[in-house]
C-alpha cells in the first residue's frame, strides 16, 4: 500500500465527527493496521524513504545511534589521496542518492577530523539538490601545519537530510522596495553586539 498522509490525516478528522460514520475499525481496515499498536511494530513504514546506490566497497551508509543528526560519509578511493596545508580534494564517495522533493542533503564536517587534524568541508554546509542524481563528492580542505592523507574507506564528513522549501512552493516576485521596518532593519555583521 502507497503512504499518503493527506488521505489519512482526513480520515483522522472524519473519526473525530462524531457526525460521520466513518469508525476507527473503519480506519484500521483501509490503512491496515490496528491503530498505533501497528505504528509501533512497522515504523519503518512510516518513515521517509531515500533510495541510494552505493557503488563504492565500503559498508553502506548508516545512523551510528538513534539521536544523530546525520550519518557517515567514507571515501571512495583506489589510493589514497594527500591533501597538502592550505590546499583542497575532490573526495568520491561512490553513494547516489535519489532525494525526494522539498528535501537536500547537507554535506558537513566531522567535528573530530576538524579538531584533530584542521582537516573539514570546504563549502560548509555542501548542498545536494533533490534532483541531482550524480554522485555524492566532498570537497575538503586540510588548514593544518602537516600533510593529510585519506586512505579508502575514511570517513570523511556527515550527510544531514533536510528539509527545504524549493521551487515548486516559492514564488520569487521583484518589487520596488522592500519593508525595513523590523526591530533589526537593515543592520548585519555585528549589529546584535558581541556579548
Amino acid at each position: 500500500m502507497d503512504f499518503d498522509l493527506d488521505k489519512m490525516r482526513a480520515r483522522v478528522l472524519e473519526i473525530a465527527d462524531e457526525n460521520n460514520p466513518y469508525s476507527q475499525e473503519d480506519f484500521n481496515n483501509e490503512f491496515g493496521g490496528t491503530g498505533l499498536a501497528t505504528l509501533e511494530t512497522n515504523q519503518d513504514f512510516y518513515k521517509l524513504k531515500f533510495n541510494f546506490v552505493n557503488k563504492s566497497t565500503n559498508e553502506d551508509p548508516a545512523y551510528a545511534t538513534n539521536g544523530s543528526s546525520g550519518f557517515d560519509l567514507r571515501a571512495d578511493l583506489k589510493e589514497p589521496i594527500t591533501i597538502r596545508v592550505g590546499r583542497t580534494a575532490i573526495v568520491p564517495t561512490g553513494l547516489f542518492f535519489e532525494i525526494p522533493d522539498n528535501f537536500e542533503i547537507q554535506i558537513r564536517p566531522r567535528s573530530g577530523l576538524a579538531a584533530k587534524n584542521s582537516v573539514t568541508v570546504l563549502n560548509t554546509p555542501g548542498t545536494i539538490d533533490a534532483d541531482y542524481r550524480g554522485e555524492i563528492k566532498v570537497i575538503l580542505i586540510n588548514h593544518g601545519t602537516e600533510d593529510f592523507t585519506i586512505n579508502n574507506g575514511d570517513r570523511i564528513a556527515q550527510a544531514v537530510i533536510a528539509s527545504v522549501i524549493a521551487k515548486n512552493v516559492v514564488n520569487l516576485i521583484r518589487v520596488d522596495e522592500i519593508s525595513s521596518e523590523t526591530e533589526r532593519g537593515t543592520g548585519g555583521f555585528g549589529s546584535t553586539g558581541t556579548k
